[in-house]
């Protein structure tokens, strides 16, 4: 039975902050746009401010549709699942805004100290209602870890950038996050604008990315691993069945030429 909330309960404050991660949906006003929905799953990027303000970090990506988005209408939603215990989906209707890398309201929000590499934006939702949801559909994970390709990725382009800081040299500013935002991230599909500042700032990018953290294993899902231990145990059946028709068989056929004779003799 979905819920309605003009600001959001304390209690879903201290549910969300227990998620691992959300989901940012936007769209442009044009009927022909594209409607942009987006995957967030970094440790520690969103944030409650209170009741009715959130935000989170945006870290650099191939697209750039949610600020596109935002900056022509400030229409943006979120969204929470429950993967582990009670089923539950909690949307957040908002209205949003864009702070750059490179402005004092990003630089108030993010520290070089919280900075996460790739950070591009601080996305401050105002929220006019929360809802609650079900979620009875939803299937059931279990969390392993976060991955750290996208953080990998973006601290070693802006390693390119902190070196050209202090080198002049043309290579490494072709390479530089910097130069990545100016590559993808000043239209959005549909043309409308995306980033404007964070490209020509002239803040030298600092993150808080450990480079000797431990890359995340992957394994098996357990859909795979049951799968695996089904077709297993398949096998172990089909042997038993196949030493228990070779030891009746030649009891059967022992028992039936005693039957013969014993006809015969009669």
């Amino acid at each position: 039975m979905a819920k309605f909330y003009n600001e959001i309960p304390e209690s879903l404050i201290e549910w969300i902050k227990k998620q691992h991660m959300f989901w940012v949906a936007s769209a442009p006003l044009s009927p022909d746009g594209h409607v942009n929905l987006s995957p967030k799953g970094t440790a520690d990027s969103f944030h409650v401010v209170n009741s009715r303000r959130v935000w989170y970090q945006d870290l650099t990506g191939s697209g750039v549709e949610t600020i596109s988005h935002i900056r022509e209408n400030g229409r943006v939603t979120i969204l929470f699942n429950a993967f582990e215990g009670p089923p539950r989906i909690l949307r957040l209707f908002g209205t949003g805004t864009v702070y750059e890398y490179g402005t004092e309201e990003y630089e108030s929000l993010i520290s070089p100290e919280t900075r996460k590499p790739g950070s591009r934006a601080a996305i401050v939702i105002d929220v006019y209602q929360c809802q609650t949801s079900c979620g009875f559909a939803v299937p059931i994970y279990d969390f392993i870890t976060h991955r750290t390709q996208l953080l990998r990725m973006a601290d070693i382009e802006e390693s390119r950038d902190r070196v050209s800081g202090t080198v002049s040299s043309q290579e490494t500013e072709k390479t530089g996050i910097k130069a990545y935002w100016v590559q993808k991230n000043l239209r959005s599909l549909d043309g409308l604008p995306g980033l404007l500042v964070a490209p020509d700032s002239k803040v030298t990018p600092v993150n808080n990315f450990n480079k000797e953290s431990q890359r995340p294993k992957l394994r098996y899902s357990s859909s795979r691993e049951g799968s695996s231990q089904s077709s297993g145990a398949n096998v172990a059946i089909g042997f038993a069945l196949g030493a228990l028709v070779a030891t009746a068989i030649p009891y059967i056929l022992s028992v039936t030429r005693k039957f013969d004779m014993f006809t015969t003799r009669a």
